[in-house]
């Protein structure tokens, strides 16, 4: 066995340190796109894409991305966080449900709160006035 890192994982790898060195975001977008069209169910870069997204106020594109996240692991809290938000944003219902989801995962594994917590403040840190943001923050009680 070897220890080779797939080429995919290290464009993944790369599009997300340029992001959080603050790069910007649009060809990053077109990077994780180029891995969803190589890798389909790479549910990591469509959570990622729908984050993109929404910072750059592509709501529909961000709720099609983070549909395809949830889908493709519904166990994933950012991703339905983002699927929270597009659905905010777009103003679509089910949101509720969503919220619901991610507490429960926040109570039973601590570690989900905190990450999910660096997102927010990231996403209000490069969004300062993101509503929908605003909103998840408080139903989150973070």
């Amino acid at each position: 066995m070897t220890n080779e890192i797939n080429p995919i994982e290290e464009d993944f790898n790369a599009a997300l340190s340029r992001y959080k060195a603050g790069q910007d975001l649009i060809p990053i977008v077109q990077d994780f796109q180029k891995i969803i069209q190589q890798i389909p169910n790479h549910f990591a870069a469509w959570t990622c894409l729908s984050w993109l997204q929404l910072l750059l106020k592509n709501n529909e594109e961000a709720l099609s991305a983070a549909r395809q996240a949830v889908r493709l692991n519904q166990q994933d809290p950012q991703a339905r966080m983002n699927l929270s938000l597009a659905l905010l944003a777009t103003n679509n219902k089910g949101v509720r449900d969503h919220i619901e989801l991610i507490k429960k995962m926040s109570m039973m594994m601590p570690d989900v709160k905190s990450e999910l917590k660096e997102s927010v403040e990231d996403g209000l840190s490069r969004y300062p006035d993101w509503p929908e943001l605003t909103k998840v923050k408080k139903w989150l009680e973070f």
